[in-house]
């Protein structure tokens, strides 16, 4: 039984990967970070589920600056793989808190390098990276050797834990590989992210309990893919015989107003009316038209997105109109 651990477990891309996991008969361990609430409602199914808690799965309070915990978990655990998802994910809110954004997304990932390499045992490892490390990109669509330009604090240090895992692969002979995801949504994104906010306000606009939604910027443009799948491409990078990166993407271009229009197809309605825009959303810098040219991932992996902007839509909405409080 193939032992892995992960990083960010209770996240939207944990959850979903120890799901994958799991089904492939591996042993999973998850790092969680104390908290006042111990409400983790991604994982709620397998937590309660006695056939897997504490037989398949495992839970390590842990956190990327703690480095003395880091390390126990590291050394009990022995993991052949080691999935590193954790940091702090949301790009708006990098400008609101920039340091420790790059503590834990930038430094979090050179400790967690440095740790590994202390081991007799080097597990291979996937760092989550984005596509924000384009930022403001020279060449469309993006891949893996265009020139990384972060506009963002978050871009800034995903940039920096990308290059850093580049280094120690080349440097310390590791196993590990940069998935260099585009943005991927789902049911399970948090609700401070612009689709999640789209899908629950249209559910709730459908059941009477909404008027409109308030938005920033409605003419941004992103490659949005679904959320597992690009999970499944990072565990297809660990099964490769030789470690790289691999950009994770549909190679389509939408804009925020063609998300709304699928959004709000599944209530069969247009999306003009109920649509108010406010500068307070809008970021201090935006980064340009992202696109991202996966063909490296599928010639070399065979991995390929399969889910359109309008099924991921449809996915999101029909979940919140089914799950009201979720």
């Amino acid at each position: 039984m193939p032992t892995a651990l992960i990083t960010g477990i209770t996240g939207q891309d944990g959850s979903y990967l120890t799901e994958l996991l799991l089904e492939k008969g591996y042993q999973v361990h998850g790092l969680v970070r104390r908290q006042s609430s111990t409400k983790r409602l991604r994982l709620d199914h397998l937590y309660v589920n006695h056939d897997i808690y504490e037989q398949q799965l495992f839970l390590h309070y842990a956190d990327l600056n703690d480095p003395t915990t880091m390390r126990r978990v590291l050394t009990a655990v022995q993991p052949d793989e080691l999935y590193h998802l954790a940091g702090q994910s949301h790009v708006g809110a990098s400008f609101e808190i920039p340091e420790s954004t790059c503590q834990t997304t930038a430094m979090g990932t050179l400790r967690l390098l440095e740790m590994i390499r202390d081991l007799p045992q080097r597990p291979r490892i996937v760092q989550a990276s984005s596509s924000e490390i384009f930022g403001s990109p020279t060449a469309f669509p993006q891949n893996e050797q265009t020139t990384q330009r972060p506009v963002t604090p978050y871009g800034v240090a995903k940039t920096f834990a990308t290059n850093m895992v580049r280094v120690y692969r080349e440097s310390f002979d590791f196993f590990a590989c940069n998935a260099i995801c585009y943005n991927h949504e789902s049911p399970r994104r948090g609700e401070s992210f612009v689709t999640r906010k789209i899908s629950r306000g249209v559910a709730a606009i459908a059941r009477g309990e909404q008027t409109h939604l308030t938005l920033g910027n409605l003419d941004i443009y992103r490659d949005w893919g679904y959320a597992p799948e690009y999970v499944q491409g990072m565990w297809q990078m660990l099964q490769h015989d030789r470690p790289d990166d691999y950009v994770l993407a549909t190679g389509q271009s939408c804009s925020l107003k063609d998300f709304l229009k699928a959004a709000f197809e599944v209530i069969d309605r247009p999306y003009e009316p109920y649509i108010k825009t406010d500068p307070r959303f809008v970021r201090p810098a935006e980064v340009h038209r992202l696109v991202g040219d996966s063909s490296k991932a599928e010639a070399t992996l065979g991995w390929k997105s399969q889910t359109s902007l309008q099924q991921l839509a449809r996915i999101m909405v029909e979940h919140d109109l089914q799950h009201p409080s979720v």
